[in-house]
């Protein structure tokens, strides 16, 4: 038993093969705990909590291993950070790196750098042969892969590592790159054989960025892992030879659900079930992309030598062939082997896109239900589908061959030895079995022993009376783990200071007319990383009101998603800027509806300004966005500013819904009353413009890569321009 950090170094020097060194439980806080000693694979060295779970490393802490055959088993780390450095980190110094070791039994919750651009990995892999198993990881806000497998030199190439029966739970979008769930190698060591191993995993909710699994380096297996209603999919982004069978992708309809992508030589994407998964593009249930001609390595390296065989569809939106396809993407697929797939689909008309040339795609013996009516290319055929429905999910049974096809004998050869089960010319996943066993894998045997991975995040709120401004102060003063409602029960509010939102806040005036003034201030509410303000039926006019921004988010950078809604409410005149994303900051959404926005005045102001990240990174300030039935009267300010600059494209937002609003007599002059650039997807339907910025522009669409805007059913009188690009289609306008 060690009881402190002192104790534990010691008994680190001294460990012996057999050695079973248990921390006591309690909380050790801004603690490095390295391990070195050398065990052996009969007899480990186990470093293992008092209790499972009850060991808490918290503060500024991390763990290193640099021995061989060391067990972690039951760590909890929560309520800190690691800085630039990785949480665990299978190396202790260049030199000294991690083989043989395993981590289990180990929970990392929301450890995160206080700021969101703070990046760091939360497991660094070096060395050979270490595992990580039945491990929970959940909510990683700040930049950064959450597992990177090193392949700096030979020492940790051809490692074997093992990364099976964890959990990996809740990556909320990051609103920029680099935020993959896992990442195998780098661009610059691609060419390298890895073989690391990702099996029997449950993913749940992690959306990240379009990539959950990024392989960049050779001979890898993904296989049989649960992936449940996450917004990207598993890359082979670089590499040859890599392996992705038997998982499951269960999309459910969430938007944004994807699947495979393929790049590179020789992958192969066998036995997959892939269901109701609605992502598009980058994100859809499958891609097979184009190349560059003559690429490097770290570039888009051709799709050639391919296989996909054997996987099955349900209800996903079209698979897209030759994705990517510009002028510089120019290279199509070569050698591909697409056969004894199945696809089910009474929702879509498509079963795929083709955006080139497929003629290197050989299409064999794949099965299309004929739920709808298609026009089907050589090597698909069309014929009723008999399904199975295995606990709520629908799956098509595997379908024995039409015709007299045999699968070719050099991909059987090929097949012995890569895939646990041999081609076949019977189309479609193999069935329910293999189904039911990887989801009660999933939730019976994946992550932490000691851990609940889902939580219940509902909890009734408290209602509290404020009738004065010192009295919104001093409520929002109070720390609280539960929401709250706070009701302006008074008429004016002279504002004397800026108030800090920090938790779950809902701010009401029960639709009377609240005045606020102030002192030159530069913020009234300042929206703490991780909060959620709420306006409704809150009713505000400014009275020589000095703020700059009514409302701004954390102006330091914080790692934590907030969330803004106003609804049924009415404002007027409410400072400078109404709402402000400061830079650094991020939102998972910003929702106004069936509100009122007036007599903003002032010469520079916007009323939602989102356009503070200026790095040209991909960076962006809030992911979704959603205007609906709204008013918005006699404003003299711009109504919107989004950006997100550069031209990354691994990440889905923003997303930009404009719907059902009246804009009327509202000026901006010299800027345009909306400006999108950089948006990812907008929908700007069913509005009403009348006399708004008549002579300028009205709306502006700016893109640095692919998007896709509708400009739908909008009546527009008396108002400005609209300038749009290629990616913007517009319909049923009724311009006057």
């Amino acid at each position: 038993m060690v009881k402190n950090i002192e104790e534990l170094k010691k008994a680190n020097s001294a460990a012996m093969p057999g050695d079973i060194i248990v921390l006591q439980n309690g909380e050790w806080k801004d603690v490095v705990i390295t391990l070195n000693c050398t065990g052996t694979k009969e007899q480990p060295i186990i470093f293992k909590a008092q209790d499972a779970g009850k060991v808490l490393i918290t503060g500024h802490s991390q763990l290193k291993l640099g021995g061989s055959f060391i067990v972690v088993d039951g760590f909890y780390f929560t309520k800190g950070y690691a800085g630039n450095d990785a949480i665990i980190d299978f190396r202790i110094s260049k030199k000294q790196l991690a083989n043989n070791c395993r981590v289990t039994n180990t929970v990392i919750n929301d450890f995160n750098n206080p700021k969101r651009m703070d990046e760091n990995y939360w497991i660094s892999l070096s060395g050979k042969n270490n595992r990580i198993d039945h491990c929970s990881f959940l909510n990683k806000k700040n930049m950064g892969v959450l597992m990177a497998v090193i392949l700096d030199d030979e020492r940790s190439r051809e490692n074997f590592h093992s990364i099976d029966h964890n959990y990996f739970g809740v990556r909320l979008p990051l609103a920029s790159n680099s935020g993959e769930i896992i990442r195998v190698g780098v661009s610059q060591h691609c060419e390298f054989n890895s073989n690391t191993q990702i099996v029997d995993n449950f993913f749940e909710h992690c959306d990240g960025e379009t990539e959950i699994i990024s392989i960049k380096s050779c001979s890898n297996v993904v296989r049989n892992n649960l992936f449940k209603e996450c917004q990207g999919g598993v890359v082979l982004r670089h590499g040859n030879y890599n392996t992705v069978e038997g998982n499951i992708f269960l999309g459910n309809d969430k938007e944004g659900t994807g699947g495979v992508r393929i790049i590179n030589k020789g992958q192969w994407v066998v036995n997959n079930l892939f269901y109701k998964c609605r992502g598009v593009g980058f994100r859809s249930p499958l891609s097979i992309m184009n190349g560059v001609p003559n690429s490097p390595a770290f570039r888009y390296v051709a799709v050639t030598d391919a296989v996909i065989a054997n996987n099955s569809f349900y209800n996903c939106t079209p698979i897209s062939l030759c994705e990517g396809s510009d002028t510089e993407r120019s290279v199509i697929p070569h050698a591909v082997y697409f056969g004894e797939n199945v696809f089910y689909n009474d929702m879509d008309s498509k079963i795929y896109n083709a955006y080139d040339d497929i003629r290197g795609i050989s299409f064999v013996n794949n099965i299309v239900g004929s739920e709808r009516k298609r026009e089907l290319t050589e090597g698909f055929y069309q014929e009723k589908l008999m399904t199975n429905k295995v606990e709520k999910v629908i799956v098509p049974l595997p379908y024995p061959s039409k015709t007299a096809h045999r699968i070719p004998d050099s991909l059987r050869e090929q097949s012995k030895g890569r895939i646990t089960s041999a081609l076949t010319s019977y189309q479609g996943f193999h069935g329910a079995e293999l189904y039911l066993r990887i989801k009660r894998n999933a939730y019976n045997n994946c992550g932490a022993k000691w851990w609940k991975n889902s939580t219940d995040l509902f909890k009734k709120p408290m209602v509290i009376n404020v009738p004065d401004f010192d009295a919104l102060a001093k409520e929002l003063a109070i720390k609280r783990d539960v929401p709250i409602v706070l009701r302006l029960t008074g008429n004016r509010y002279p504002i004397m200071s800026t108030l800090a939102i920090d938790g779950n806040v809902t701010i009401t005036t029960d639709k009377k007319i609240v005045e606020f003034s102030s002192v030159m201030l530069g913020y009234f509410f300042l929206m703490k990383g991780g909060a959620s303000l709420t306006l409704d039926n809150f009713f505000g006019r400014g009275e020589g009101l000095g703020v700059d921004y009514f409302i701004s988010t954390d102006t330091s950078g914080s790692s934590n998603h907030s969330n803004f809604t106003v609804k049924n409410s009415s404002m007027e005149d409410l400072g400078d800027v109404f709402f402000n994303a400061a830079k650094s900051s991020v939102l998972d959404s910003i929702i106004v509806s069936n509100s009122r926005f007036s007599y903003f005045s002032y010469k520079k102001g916007v009323l939602f300004d989102l356009s503070n990240e200026t790095d040209k990174k991909g960076y962006y300030s809030v992911e979704k966005i959603s205007f609906a039935n709204n008013s918005f009267e006699n404003n003299k300010v711009q109504l919107l500013s989004l950006l997100r600059g550069g031209n990354d494209e691994s990440t889905m937002g923003p997303l930009l819904s404009f719907t059902n609003n009246k804009i009327t007599n509202c000026n901006s002059k010299e800027v345009p009353l909306i400006k999108l650039y950089g948006t990812q997807q907008s929908s700007i339907t069913n509005n009403t413009f009348s006399n708004s910025n008549d002579g300028n522009v009205l709306i502006k669409y700016e893109d640095a890569v692919r998007a896709a805007h509708t400009l739908n059913n909008n009546s527009i009188t008396k108002s400005g321009k609209i300038e749009t690009n290629k990616y913007v289609t517009e319909k049923d306008n009724i311009i006057k």
